[in-house]
């Protein structure tokens, strides 16, 4: 699918005010667009519907015309899960008049409620829906006593109930019942270590990691909404509930305690995967970006342009 300007405006609109922090300091502004939702829902994501949530195993790569990227995991924005209300901007109120993006390009992803700017994607030219990379084999159900943490992390690591004990403990009350456990975080900043290119501006924002449960179920999560900068969502690996084992979720349960529902709750956790969103070029995408548009291909979307407050709040 392909938008330009009209075909954008011609959407369900949606404005809204946003605060962010970003090296040139604090930011507020108030865009109208579409939901950023709503444009993917309208690409039909393709999933295999005899797989549970399927659609929480896919991921959102965002490009700008510099080849800035950031990953947006499908469940952070699916309405059922993180119903994050993400748009694709097209104006900007300013002193009262709704004014086009100017050197931000046609269409800016929003992203309401982070920290920091560095998710706010300006000269959008790219939106590629995918798969995620993992490849984990389920070990056929049933209790876990492990799980382990590999890909593009420091140090390949596995951890039991000891372990995870050991580290230092945070707690969650969802729907009434009090979660003990790790920060899912600080698992993966502090005590195992995320590789990152230092020449890469903000790198993290790129990476996704994949957690699978004993019975294959896997859920996707991107770095940018864990990250404390960021969307510093406090997602728990829960050990223990109201002061308990978890019983039949095994020893490590994976708690997201903002989502609507629990679809990314990953019980019997088993493994970990960090990975790279690495680009895929597309040259068509170059004349899309010279007509003012947005493509959105195969299992996702096109290409657009940036702006300076965007450009700014990319400081990590």
């Amino acid at each position: 699918m392909t938008y330009g300007p009209a075909s954008l405006a011609a959407l369900p609109a949606v404005t809204q005010t946003v605060n962010f922090a970003s090296g040139a300091g604090a930011q507020t502004h108030t865009y109208t667009g579409t939901s950023l939702w709503g444009v993917l829902g309208a690409s039909t994501i393709a999933v295999d519907p005899g797989v549970k949530n399927d659609i929480l195993s896919r991921y959102v790569l965002a490009t700008a015309s510099d080849g800035y990227q950031v990953v947006f995991s499908a469940g952070e924005l699916h309405p059922n899960f993180g119903n994050r209300p993400d748009l694709l901007a097209y104006t900007e109120v300013v002193d009262g008049v709704s004014t086009p993006l100017g050197a931000n390009g046609f269409a800016l992803v929003t992203v309401p409620g982070d920290v920091r700017g560095g998710r706010y994607v300006a000269s959008l030219v790219n939106l590629d829906v995918r798969r995620a990379g993992s490849t984990q084999a389920s070990p056929g159900g049933g209790p876990a006593s492990q799980f382990s943490v590999s890909g593009a992390v420091s140090s390949t690591r596995s951890f039991d109930l000891a372990a995870l004990q050991a580290l230092p403990m945070r707690t969650a009350v969802v729907g009434g019942v009090s979660y003990s456990g790790v920060s899912f975080w600080d698992l993966l900043n502090t005590t195992v270590g995320i590789s990152l290119n230092a020449a890469v501006k903000n790198d993290v924002l790129g990476k996704y990691v994949v957690a699978t449960a004993s019975d294959g179920y896997r859920s996707v999560f991107s770095l940018g909404e864990l990250n404390p900068s960021f969307g510093n969502q406090p997602d728990l690996i829960a050990f223990a509930a109201d002061g308990a084992g978890l019983g039949a979720n095994g020893f490590a349960r994976l708690v997201v305690p903002n989502d609507v529902r629990q679809g990314r709750w990953v019980s019997n956790l088993v493994s970990l995967d960090v990975f790279s969103a690495s680009p895929v070029p597309e040259p068509s995408h170059a004349a899309m970006l010279l007509a003012g548009l947005l493509a959105f291909t195969a299992l996702g979307l096109g290409r657009a342009k940036a702006r300076p407050v965007a450009h700014e709040s990319r400081q990590g």
